[in-house]
């Protein structure tokens, strides 16, 4: 465990951070437009350092999925649950998110959570890394991967929170709606009240109806470098001076 740093996160939980596997304001909004719920059986696919499902233990929740293809990423993430004491609710599966007939029951999660790479295959300057070109670029899987899983694993009316960058908006709807999925609630998130959001908040549910709710703007910071409230209250007792 030499080679992890400890992040303590608040409420008796501590994360284990690497330079390849760490975690971003992304997750943690991620984790928290999710909207867990103490009965929920939760899956959070391409989980790297397991940031979702620790934060998720911060209150009370059912059972975890973390899937996650790296190896490396999969033996910090386990490293994290055993610092914790948390191996009765999270599971770390070291599996391809493509590949998890027979290892999670069809239809028997109520929630599922993926960060995924914010750069289509193809796209852009390919990250020299192995770690950063999995995270950063779709080279192990693209939407309509994570949606054919997702719909798989979720019980009917079982719902996807995904982060992604607006311009990507138009091509994960297309792809969740292909799975039976259907898009249900949005949030834009923007660094300041002025600037375009860099992150779009995507909730959508397996089964669902058509009919889109766009909630109000979040924003990151308020007046100056401070947080805004909202963000504050997101981040709640832990270190907010590592963000």
């Amino acid at each position: 465990m030499e080679e992890f740093r400890r992040e303590y996160l608040g409420s008796g939980i501590t994360a284990l951070v690497s330079d390849e596997h760490t975690f971003g304001t992304d997750a943690v909004l991620l984790a928290d437009f999710a909207q867990i719920r103490a009965k929920d059986i939760c899956c959070d696919l391409g989980t790297g350092c397991g940031i979702i499902p620790l934060l998720w233990c911060k209150d009370e929740v059912n059972k975890i999925y973390a899937v996650e293809i790296s190896e490396k990423a999969s033996a910090q993430a386990k490293a994290a649950v055993e610092l914790n004491n948390l191996g009765k609710k999270i599971e770390v599966i070291n599996k391809d998110l493509r590949e998890l007939k027979g290892i999670i029951p069809a239809g028997s999660v109520n929630v599922v959570t993926m960060n995924p790479p914010y750069t289509a295959e193809g796209a852009g300057i390919i990250s020299s890394g192995e770690a950063d070109k999995i995270a950063r670029h779709g080279t192990m899987c693209d939407f309509d991967d994570i949606c054919a899983s997702a719909s798989y694993i979720l019980n009917f009316g079982g719902r996807l929170c995904m982060c992604i960058r607006p311009e990507r908006m138009c091509e994960l709807f297309v792809s969740m709606q292909k799975a039976k999925i259907e898009p249900k609630r949005i949030r834009f998130v923007a660094k300041r009240p002025g600037n375009r959001p860099w992150l779009v908040l995507v909730e959508a549910r397996r089964g669902g109806k058509s009919g889109l709710t766009v909630e109000s703007e979040l924003f990151v910071y308020g007046e100056g470098n401070e947080y805004s409230k909202e963000m504050k209250e997101i981040y709640k007792d832990y270190l907010l001076e590592q963000r």
